[in-house]
């Protein structure tokens, strides 16, 4: 995941309102979204090249998501996948709060990440570039490959408009998904500095990312109500393409006994 915009109990119907744009070089070879066949209760995409996901969630209400933290001075190779972070986490039976004080030792050998993991009663935000644990409050958050609401355009942006659409009693799934296919570029001032060249981080400043070589794979929308049913909605778009597929998936969270 490359920008992620997220609502956690604020909304009258829905605990947890998420969307976001997975970007990736368009030749690492991808999954869509659907239920593993190691473990049938999780329903995410895969990259099949670590194994790992960018987000997913678990039959029994394990929800998670990664964005990677861009720091190109900063590059430790080898380095574990991070995509496995959350596949471990949807695997596992931990709680949310307790898989992340077990991640703590060994943050620092991963490359830069910002990880949500929650359930249905509790979310947590931790990156390794801030080493410490945060719980999510009420309210809308924008996390892009910054720390959690740094405010970069497509973040501000982002949150902006979902703010809009939210304030619906009933949301759409196609107009949250439609949002995030935004190509609007800023004026250079407005850009990202991380330390990639200005022509890298203008093209990088889009909702939506478009190039040759890299680009937005996919957009995801997961709603969580407060009777637990879950929808999730997938568009995979193709390469440098407007064209897309589209997944729906339905189902009714079954809490895991205490």
């Amino acid at each position: 995941m490359c920008l992620i915009g997220f609502n956690w109990n604020n909304h009258p119907r829905y605990r947890l309102i998420f969307i976001a744009n997975r970007d990736e070089f368009y030749k690492r070879p991808t999954t869509a979204a659907h239920y593993w066949t190691d473990t049938s209760q999780v329903l995410a995409g895969r990259d099949l090249e670590a194994g790992g996901t960018w987000m997913g969630i678990s039959l029994s209400g394990q929800f998670t998501a990664l964005t990677n933290y861009r720091d190109p001075q900063n590059i430790k190779a080898p380095a574990p996948s991070r995509g496995m972070l959350t596949a471990n986490y949807l695997w596992g039976q931990q709680q949310p709060e307790a898989y992340l004080e077990n991640l703590l030792p060994q943050a620092d050998e991963y490359n830069g990440f910002n990880l949500l993991v929650g359930n249905v009663e509790h979310l947590y935000y931790f990156s390794n570039y801030e080493n410490k644990i945060r719980q999510i409050t009420p309210g809308l958050y924008g996390l892009s490959n910054h720390l959690l609401d740094t405010p970069w355009y497509k973040v501000v942006r982002l949150k902006e408009k979902m703010a809009l659409e939210i304030q619906k009693e009933e949301p759409s799934v196609a107009h949250l998904l439609n949002l995030l296919h935004d190509l609007d570029v800023p004026t250079d001032d407005r850009v990202q500095q991380t330390g990639l060249s200005l022509e890298w981080e203008r093209m990088l400043a889009p909702l939506f990312i478009q190039s040759n070589d890299y680009g937005t794979h996919s957009s995801s929308a997961v709603l969580i109500d407060h009777q637990n049913r879950v929808s999730f909605t997938e568009r995979k778009y193709a390469p440098r393409s407007e064209q897309y597929s589209e997944q729906h998936f339905t189902f009714t969270i079954q809490q895991r006994p205490d």
